[in-house]
């Protein structure tokens, strides 16, 4: 096939999980074109040249391909760029020679074989840049010297030879010059928001032109706020490397000093830098450091924001220079900073959706040696609420338990450990929990049960229905009963039930005697709920700050309930968030929470009746040794009036009298006599008197 007739396709990103695979998604029709099959070898040709492995893709469009950030360094190319796409022939390898970026910090045997795993069966020609997922950060090697010369492939035959950078290379402030660095495959989870960002960044960094054409100024500066650890900075990285940007970052509170004009020197010279060394960008991290509201800040503050004012609108001549400010206090930003011309645009970088985490844990894994009994699609399921630096945080921490137990991979058990030992940073300000009790824990109130299934898990699992059915799911449920009979434990089973975290707040934990405090912390359970939806809120004792409103209220009440009531209204829009309440003062609410489309739902939760009695009694003596003449039936007969938590403290009581038995029949060594310990029939009895009487 001729250079001119060879296909040329448009370049887009590849998914994280080919990252570092040396291999490239075809479309069918391209495939038929080349006649090449799954596996077999092409030559990508841009600015330069470069080999990668075939593989489909079904769903790209018939211009298209897919290549990873190294593949199209090697290639010279960008996301969106246009390469040719030429049948190659390869021959076996019999030597490779390989020189690291930045010294592998391993014993050389470790990292030959690290490399000869990336490299096996893979294409690849001298002159290229490979990444070795396995090391980490430090997994970046140039292709010297091939036997033979030209397109090889990497076989169980093929001597690795990895040799040292040249003198005076090591360690050099330019390698990234060199280096492939963070790229859009590194960053997961975050699809549209990275699109967001590259629209307002790349092209006016690549195309300037285009702006100018149609007569506007390119955007200027882009705001990414959100939770710490949601990625970022990552994207402020990946981007300024993309689109091949000198980058300048910048933390906020470095630049602050007591010395009058130094902070604003600073800014001065990153400014300066960046015009110097264009196409740039400067990235602001923990940027309300130094650009906070100037209303109620000191002096310096107000000199470094009005300095940074003035550079941002360029007075001076920014040329091709986008600013990046990284926040998760964007409330705390002056305003006249967050208008169009200096931030054009304000870009949440949120808290992944389940699929997000998947492929967030894809990336992590990547070099990652994992045994077959690890689905991270379960893990995914599981991880509500947690950002990508506690996924991080997660994969590290099971690597760290294989690595204690001398074992080469990382198994099920490794990552169950590390998920016990790890939460969720988007909500550690508030009480959250991944709840271990489930309906079947719950005696009886099969009512309650149903109720609760059907607004809790129903809309996750059966969202297509209620798209179908053009409906919206309750959004607020109201538990109202005596106390002990089980409202708690029942929001907890529905959490459990829909595989979502409870974010648990008490009424009374709320109040705060300080004007505006307890508004406050009412806004807050709501947005972190919303960040890591989707989630149950569940507000015990809500009449503590729902209380009916009137003429003898006080004001800090009337404010909390409308708060609330606002809340609530907005959290109607969400199907992924429900709100679950829970009293024993059902009267002493404001009406105004009761209406439709607040706490329309409302779910008595009485006093069990016997059949439930029965149930409550089996499931709190599941595990414990009975006696033959215990007969539950009969203890359930004559409990009439107990709640689930009075019936709970029946079986502990009778537990507690079976184990003074047994040490009374052993006294000198009644620990060894676990096997004696039985609840009787008698132990029921005199627990049960001794409650009434105390009733």
């Amino acid at each position: 096939m001729s250079e001119d007739s060879a296909p040329r396709l448009v370049v887009r990103e590849a998914a994280a999980r080919d990252a570092g695979r040396g291999i490239v998604r075809l479309p069918d029709a391209a495939r038929r074109e080349l006649g090449v099959l799954s596996g077999d070898t092409v030559r990508l040709v841009g600015e330069r040249a470069t080999v990668a492995k075939v593989w489909p893709d079904a769903a790209l469009a018939p211009d298209e391909l897919r290549i990873d950030g190294a593949t199209r360094s090697n290639a010279g190319v960008r996301v969106g760029d246009t390469v040719r796409v030429e049948r190659a022939s390869v021959s076996d390898a019999e030597r490779v020679v390989v020189t690291p970026s930045v010294p592998p910090e391993r014993e050389r045997d470790a990292v030959v074989d690290a490399v000869r795993t990336a490299l096996f069966d893979r294409p690849v020609r001298a002159g290229e840049t490979v990444r070795v997922e396995a090391l980490g950060d430090l997994g970046e090697f140039e292709v010297g010297d091939t036997t033979p010369d030209g397109d090889v492939v990497v076989t169980d035959a093929t001597t690795i030879d990895v040799r040292d950078p040249a003198p005076g290379e090591e360690g050099r402030e330019s390698a990234s010059d060199e280096r492939v660095g963070v790229t859009y495959e590194d960053v997961g989870g975050l699809g549209e928001e990275l699109a967001a960002v590259r629209e307002l960044v790349e092209l006016p960094l690549t195309d300037p032109g285009r702006f100018r054409r149609f007569g506007v100024d390119p955007p200027k500066g882009v705001l990414l706020y959100g939770p710490p650890g949601t990625g970022k900075t990552l994207i402020a990285r990946a981007v300024a490397n993309e689109v091949d940007a000198h980058f300048v970052s910048v933390s906020g509170p470095e630049i602050t000093s007591k010395y009058k004009g130094e902070s604003e020197e600073q800014l001065r010279e990153v400014f300066a830098e960046a015009r110097e060394h264009a196409p740039s960008v400067v990235f602001f991290d923990e940027f309300d450091a130094i650009a906070g509201e100037r209303e109620d800040a000191g002096d310096m503050e107000n000199r470094i924001v009005g300095q940074l004012l003035s550079l941002m609108d360029g007075l001076e001549g920014r040329g091709e220079v986008v600013v990046i400010g990284a926040t998760n206090r964007v409330n705390a930003i002056d305003p006249a900073l967050r208008r169009p011309g200096r931030f054009d645009r304000e870009i949440e970088i949120g808290v992944p959706s389940r699929g997000g985490r998947a492929e967030i844990l894809d990336v992590l894994t990547r070099g990652m040696p994992l045994a077959d009994d690890v689905d991270l699609g379960t893990f995914a399921d599981r991880t509500h609420g947690y950002v990508g630096a506690d996924l991080r945080a997660l994969v590290t921490e099971a690597a760290m338990a294989a690595i204690r137990d001398d074992r080469d991979t990382v198994t099920r058990a490794d990552l169950e450990t590390a998920f016990a030992a790890t939460d969720p940073s988007a909500m550690r300000e508030v009480v959250a929990e991944s709840p271990d009790v489930s309906f079947a824990d719950v005696g009886g109130l099969d009512e309650a049960k149903a109720t609760l299934r059907e607004a809790v898990e129903w809309p996750l699992r059966y969202g297509p229905l209620f798209e179908a059915a053009n409906t919206d799911p309750p959004t607020g449920i109201l538990l109202h009963g005596p106390p002990g009979t089980g409202k708690t434990m029942l929001a907890r089973a529905a959490g459990h039930e829909a595989g979502v975290n409870v974010v648990r707040v008490a009424g009374p934990e709320l109040v705060d005697k300080y004007v505006g405090e307890s508004e406050k912390a009412v806004r807050e359970v709501f947005e972190r709920a919303r960040r890591t939806a989707p989630c149950v809120v569940f507000f015990d004792e809500i009449d503590a700050v729902g209380s009916a409103r009137g003429p003898e209220t006080s004001e800090a009440t009337e404010r909390v309930v409308s708060q609330l009531l606002t809340e609530l209204d907005a959290a109607a829009e969400n199907p992924n968030l429900v709100v679950v309440g829970a009293t024993n003062r059902r009267d002493a609410l404001d009406p105004a929470l009761l209406r439709p489309g607040r706490f329309e739902t409302h779910v008595h939760v009485p006093r069990p009746d016997a059949a439930a009695r029965r149930a409550i009694l089996a499931v709190h003596t599941a595990e414990k040794p009975l006696a033959d003449d215990v007969d539950l039936d009969a203890v359930a007969e004559r409990t009439e009036g107990y709640t689930g938590a009075d019936l709970a403290a029946l079986v502990r009581a009778a537990a507690l009298d079976a184990i003074r038995d047994t040490v009374d029949a052993h006294p000198d060594d009644a620990a060894s006599h676990p096997d004696d310990v039985r609840l009787r029939r008698a132990h029921f009895t005199a627990a049960r008197e001794r409650y009434d009487a105390s009733r």
